[in-house]
């Protein structure tokens, strides 16, 4: 029990380089697949946070792992669904800089014997992100390719208002939404590390 928290996190990196390929495949039994793997490897990030808190699992190696994880899980089948032409690059870009930002502020902030706390925005921006994500590989998997934000084909008919049409438009409105998030999020913890900037008062020996 005590290694299976880090054993998820380093299953969800695995899954990672097997996704990323998936993506590359671009076809549709690809995309099946890739879809599956990405919704177990979106439970394990639940998953070995949960059993470490729940049995006293948490150690510096898994929380390492976990955080590693989550962000090499995120920003690796974001760039391959960019190569695909699927993901626009903008997108992207802010959801990695942001996360570049939290970490450099974590890191500031553990400097200084501090920690700054995962904020609401940041928890439902992770679920937006993950939603939208499964949703577009699923209807990639489905076959659509008639309605969607990026590149914009936005032709309703008979032919495309279907299931797998409408979750592919779906899946890129929910991306620009997880974008907004990502930047309010972005936002949310630039507010709780500020104390951090502040300059610390020197301690005055008259008012000693």
């Amino acid at each position: 029990m005590q290694n299976v928290p880090n054993i998820l996190s380093l299953s969800r990196i695995l899954a990672t380089i097997v996704i990323f390929v998936l993506v590359l495949i671009n076809t549709p039994w690809a995309f099946l697949v890739a879809t599956i793997l990405f919704i177990l490897g979106s439970g394990t990030d639940f998953l070995d946070g949960y059993l470490a808190r729940r049995y006293k699992l948490v150690s510096p190696l898994g929380v390492f792992l976990d955080l590693t994880a989550d962000k090499i899980f995120v920003a690796a089948v974001l760039i391959a669904l960019i190569q695909v032409g699927l993901v626009p690059a903008w997108i992207v870009a802010v959801i990695i800089a942001r996360e570049f930002l939290v970490t450099g502020l974590r890191s500031m902030a553990s400097a200084k014997g501090k920690v700054i706390p995962a904020g609401k925005w940041g928890k439902q921006k992770t679920l937006i992100t993950m939603v939208a994500m499964s949703a577009l590989l699923l209807a990639k998997g489905l076959g659509a390719h008639q309605l969607s934000l990026f590149p914009p084909m936005l032709n309703f008919n008979s032919a495309t208002v279907n299931f797998p049409e409408i979750l592919l438009l779906l899946a890129d409105a929910g991306l620009v939404l997880a974008a907004l998030w990502t930047v309010l999020s972005g936002a949310e913890y630039m507010i709780s590390a500020l104390p951090l900037f502040q300059k610390e008062r020197e301690a005055n020996p008259l008012n000693a």
